[in-house]
This record gives structure tokens, C-alpha cells and sequence, in this order.
């Protein structure tokens, strides 16, 4: 089963290679889609693929991050299943 969410991430995630970090752990998982910064502060993304995976990058993205990250809290939205995962690849948006 594939599944989809959407997430933001709040705390120290600009500047310290989050986005980087992020790309190669979706990668590593295989999982698909997409992260950016936003203009407050934040992290914003999609991960889409297998359900142990997607799960196991919420964890990631709610606990590590990249070494200099402070994580304070990791919100997902928009969960749900999915027949096939709408991106390509993962990778970093700007």
C-alpha cells in the first residue's frame, strides 16, 4: 500500500542543510516528492511511497533532521492513501 502526507517542519531547519538531509534520506527509503523552504521559517514538503517507509520518514522529520537542525515540532496534513505515487523522484525545490 502507498500512502501520501504533506508536512512542515518548525524549529532551526533553515540553514542547516535540512533540505539536503531530507533529499537523502527520502532517497535512501525510496520514497518520493518534494521539500522547500518557506519565506517564514519553515520546511515544507510531500513524501509519498510504501507505508513502513513513509512512516519511518515521519519519525525521521519529527525527531533528526540534519545534524545542526533544532526540530521543535513537525506538523503532517493530508495523509491519505494513494494507487501511485504522483512524483518521479524526491528532490529539493527552491
Amino acid at each position: 500500500m502507498l500512502r501520501s502526507t504533506h508536512f512542515e517542519v518548525f524549529g532551526k531547519v533553515q540553514g542547516v542543510f535540512f533540505r539536503k538531509h531530507t533529499e537523502k534520506q527520502a532517497n535512501l527509503m525510496a520514497l518520493k516528492g518534494w521539500v522547500q523552504n518557506t519565506p517564514r521559517g519553515t520546511v515544507v514538503g510531500v513524501i509519498q511511497g510504501g507505508q513502513d517507509a513513509v512512516e519511518s520518514m515521519k519519525d525521521w522529520l519529527s525527531t533528526k533532521g540534519s545534524p545542526k537542525s533544532r526540530i521543535d515540532k513537525c506538523v503532517f496534513t493530508m495523509e491519505k492513501s494513494i494507487a501511485k505515487c504522483e512524483y518521479e523522484k524526491f528532490l529539493i525545490r527552491r
